[in-house]
């Protein structure tokens, strides 16, 4: 019997002979191959498994963030074959333009045999993804509603990870709660977090309130691609909103520890001028590196009036100081909204998609329902 196309599998009936009697049939189930155009590394695709999945079980490392089909940071071509979407819509996808032909590896499952372009990350497949168990070392106040905590592995462990990535906080009911790195690896083994207090949000209620020195958390880490490019000698454009500017703060770090020459510029928006909770060590940078520039934007009027800061909305700023991107590589990370109009209008000012690398946290289900109805329990964000 031929071979039949039945969903995201092809079947091979093969009909044994009659021997003594009917024999049983004997089927063969072939999964799906991937192949990157890129580089003509293929992998399998297991039956409903993501090609983001697929992709890290094989040990190669493609770009994502939110995991849940809302940032576009996992945005490839597909160039023959067929994907569907049975886990999330692509929502990503949605926005207008620049998308003819694209899929997003966190929610495409492959329904045949497809060849995809996505950009490769070498520099994080190296890097094992664990769980461990972590302690806080250290916990302080950064503003009025962010918490920097500082963790450090149990027994002398110790995580290694690439500037710019996140963990995974790891609830007791096995829910996970993303947290971007603000720091790079050190000699201490220290991992800093800064955590903003959501209302409605019952960990970060938690931590906000109660966590102290000493206490233990489990965590997944490190997960994310929004890691430093260095074959580049283009100058850099960073873009944070709010508690973006956690790992907008890593990348910044290490390139400084690098001694790049490449000119950095680091816009960072907030409503309020106490919601720019380091704005101090930002502007420290610029007397640290003559090639770093700080630019903070507030988008309440009155605020920055009152501070004699910028007023607007950063991604607004950011174009109003470089209209034409076609020359830089662009960071940024904050919250969805920014970075959805940031990536449309930034591609529009010319900036190759392939130099645009974001970093985006979308409200986890559970939490926006629970803010919503404003009873969220202690465990809720």
């Amino acid at each position: 019997m031929r071979a039949r196309s039945v969903g995201c599998f092809q079947i091979e009936a093969m009909i044994g002979l009659f021997l003594w009697g009917n024999a049983p049939l004997s089927y063969n189930v072939q999964v799906p191959t991937v192949t990157l155009t890129s580089s003509g590394k293929r992998f399998d695709a297991a039956d409903g498994e993501t090609v983001l999945e697929a992709a890290q079980r094989a040990g190669i490392a493609l770009p994502y963030s939110c995991r849940s089909g809302a940032c576009g940071s996992c945005k490839a071509v597909l160039v023959e074959g067929e994907c569907s979407y049975p886990h999330n819509p692509p929502v990503a996808l949605a926005v207008p333009g620049h998308n003819r032909g694209a899929i997003l590896l966190c929610q495409a499952v492959a329904r045949s045999d497809i060849a995809i372009r996505a950009r490769e990350i070498a520099s994080v497949e190296d890097i094992p993804h664990r769980r461990l168990e972590v302690e806080v070392v250290e916990r302080e106040a950064l503003a009025p509603d962010v918490v920097g905590v500082w963790l450090r592995p149990v027994g002398g462990d110790r995580l290694n990870w690439l500037p710019g990535q996140y963990l995974d906080v790891v609830l007791p009911d096995g829910r996970h709660r993303p947290f971007s790195i603000a720091n790079g690896p050190g000699p201490d083994g220290r991992i800093e977090l800064h955590v903003r207090h959501v209302p409605g949000g019952g960990f970060t209620s938690w931590v906000y309130e109660s966590l102290r020195v000493g206490d233990r958390l489990s965590i997944e880490a490190p997960l994310g691609t929004f890691v430093p490019r260095e074959d580049s000698e283009r100058p850099m454009l960073f873009m944070a909103g709010g508690t973006g500017f956690a790992p907008v703060k890593a990348l910044v770090e290490h390139f400084i520890a690098l001694g790049t020459r490449r000119h950095m510029s680091i816009y960072w928006g907030a409503r309020i001028a106490a919601d720019l909770y380091l704005a101090d060590l930002a502007t420290e940078w610029t007397r640290q590196a003559p090639n770093v520039s700080f630019i903070p934007v507030l988008s309440d009027p009155d605020a920055a009036k009152a501070s004699g800061l910028r007023e607007g909305l950063i991604h607004e700023a950011l174009l109003q100081d470089h209209p034409d991107l076609s020359a830089f590589d662009m960071y940024m990370s904050g919250p969805p909204a920014m970075i959805a109009a940031g990536r449309q209008f930034f591609i529009d000012a010319n900036l190759p998609e392939d130099r645009l690398f974001f970093d985006s946290f979308e409200l986890a289900p559970d939490v926006l329902d629970a803010i919503l109805q404003g009873r969220a329990g202690i465990h809720g964000l």
